[in-house]
């Protein structure tokens, strides 16, 4: 039966992931504008790899479930990559929490179900989620844990309390890696693993809009202050999650794996430490 790869986000890290983890399988390339999943699709098949395309909304159940359907029709569900979402600069705290925290539950949950023994998924999330101060063991279990349905209900995560677009992308990405940590459990019983990725600034379209955007100062500073000195490529966070998806990932499942040229711990710790 035929591997079927789906990469939810055919952007530039969407795609080098699955040149890296796609070769003689077939690639299930989904988005929101079916354009963006036809241009991406053409790069790749015109390199050598088999494709087929699809449009999705993943904040809506109906539209995930026939993602799900189109996936297994093809074959067998070997991978998951989901590398779609929204930024601060791109979309209000109501758009961010259902696109970025919402929309990851309810693709975990829906290929969760499916995913072949075996096999294996990666969550592009943030290095935002890990400059997001502690929150509560109660609210941490609440993010891993609730119902996908129940999720955007959370006291703490309603719009009177998250009015800033950067506060809800920094609780999205916490709470992408919080689920994943949960979802890998359940995945788990499948004998399927599941983990996430937190890039710092990746040269992508996506950067390249924040950079050019009203926190573009602060990403330069990042930038310049961080021990890498430079931003990161499409290619390098590829090479991670083929190490996660791949054989020699086996004993890794339910992590989160922060590769942001040390912008973190010079926020914690250096200086970009907040005032």
């Amino acid at each position: 039966m035929t591997d079927v790869i789906v990469v939810i986000g055919p952007g530039q890290i969407g795609q080098a992931i699955a040149r890296r983890v796609g070769f003689g399988k077939q690639i299930l390339l989904a988005d929101q504008r079916r354009e963006n999943a036809e241009a991406a699709a053409d790069v790749l098949a015109n390199a050598g790899y088999e494709v087929s395309v699809a449009a999705v909304d993943v904040a809506s159940r109906a539209a995930v479930d026939e993602l799900v359907k189109t996936a297994t029709g093809l074959g067998e569900v070997a991978g998951l990559i989901h590398a779609a979402g929204v930024s601060p600069s791109q979309a209000s705290p109501e758009t961010i929490l259902r696109v970025d925290l919402y929309g990851v539950a309810l693709v975990l949950e829906a290929f969760g179900k499916v995913i072949a023994r075996g096999g294996s998924g990666v969550v592009i999330a943030s290095q935002s989620g890990h400059r997001l101060p502690p929150l509560s063991v109660e609210q941490n279990k609440a993010l891993a844990t609730t119902p996908v349905d129940e999720l955007l209900k959370l006291p703490f995560l309603q719009l009177d309390k998250v009015t800033d677009p950067l506060n809800a992308y920094q609780l999205s990405k916490r709470g992408n890696s919080l689920r994943v940590m949960a979802e890998a459990v359940r995945w788990g019983k499948r004998g399927a693993r599941l983990n996430t990725i937190s890039p710092g600034i990746i040269m992508t379209p996506l950067a390249r809009d924040e950079l050019s955007g009203p926190r573009g100062e602060g990403y330069r500073r990042m930038i310049e202050t961080s021990a890498a000195g430079r931003a990161g490529t499409a290619d390098e966070v590829a090479t991670v999650a083929a190490l996660l998806m791949g054989p020699d990932g086996g004993f890794i499942t339910g992590s989160d794996f922060l590769m942001d040229g040390g912008v973190t711990a010079s926020y914690w710790f250096g200086d970009l430490e907040p005032g």
